[in-house]
């Protein structure tokens, strides 16, 4: 880690020294904080001082190293408590990928995108290679189409009035006459597919994941393969797993 590619914000400089901390696995002197950062020894000196004025940080008694202090340790115990449940959800992921062979993502909207939430790869050597965090385009992914699909008509006529419908392959829809045919065969069928729309020779199939009320769709989940390897009619025939799958994961909201 370096000062030209440390992050300019205090807050998130002062994550990142924790992170460096914790990583290292000891206590660290003010000295080896500095040369394990590559950050200034002024710099660092503030940042040691400022964490341990806030409980996060404590020296220990010989007075020169820093160590996690139980406001931290805390923290951390009650993150582990709180990822109790994205954990199910993974299992619930990886399960899936397990019966029908193929990649499966878990998806939320995130502005005027598609963010994965998760992710788990087949095991396959032809992947996508897409991580938790990635962004795609809302108006040609399943899960885009889905989500938007059940939105209440003046937030979805809102959301496309901003944005560019832009033609990723020779199967993108790029009118709302077209998309909005979509979301009413979406709605009825409930579920939503990505015929080489996005990515050529990539096909997809998007089953809701609805709220606790039973009713309100929150997020998707998405089956994702080759078409070489699978067709979309095939990928159809799994519907009913995606859909048992989609089931457990509503269960984890609890």
């Amino acid at each position: 880690m370096t000062e030209t590619t440390a992050p300019a914000s205090p807050g998130l400089r002062l994550f990142d020294l924790l992170e460096l901390l914790v990583r290292e696995a000891r206590p660290l002197t003010l000295a080896e904080a500095v040369a394990a950062s590559g950050w200034p020894k002024p710099s660092v000196h503030r940042l040691l001082v400022q964490l341990e004025a806030g409980g996060l940080l404590a020296r220990e008694p010989d007075g020169r190293r820093y160590a996690p202090a139980p406001r931290l340790l805390r923290l951390a115990e009650a993150t582990l408590a709180g990822s109790t449940q994205q954990g199910v959800r993974h299992a619930v992921l990886r399960q899936l990928v397990a019966e029908v062979g193929e990649s499966c993502n878990f998806t939320a909207l995130s502005g005027a995108e598609v963010v994965y939430l998760d992710r788990i790869e087949s095991a396959f050597p032809l992947q996508m290679n897409l991580r938790p965090g990635t962004r795609v385009p809302v108006h040609c992914s399943a899960s885009g189409k889905l989500l938007l699909a059940h939105m209440a008509a003046g937030q979805r006529h809102k959301l496309l009035d901003g944005l560019a419908l832009t033609r990723h392959t020779a199967t993108t829809l790029t009118t709302r006459a077209a998309l909005d045919a979509e979301f009413k065969r979406i709605r009825k069928d409930d579920y939503a597919v990505d015929a080489e729309e996005f990515v050529e020779g990539l096909v997809c199939v998007a089953v809701p994941v609805r709220g606790a009320d039973g009713h309100s769709i929150r997020c998707a989940v998405a089956l994702q393969a080759p078409a070489a390897r699978m067709t979309l009619a095939q990928a159809l025939e799994k519907l009913p797993r995606l859909q048992a799958a989609a089931a457990a994961l509503a269960r984890t909201w609890g």
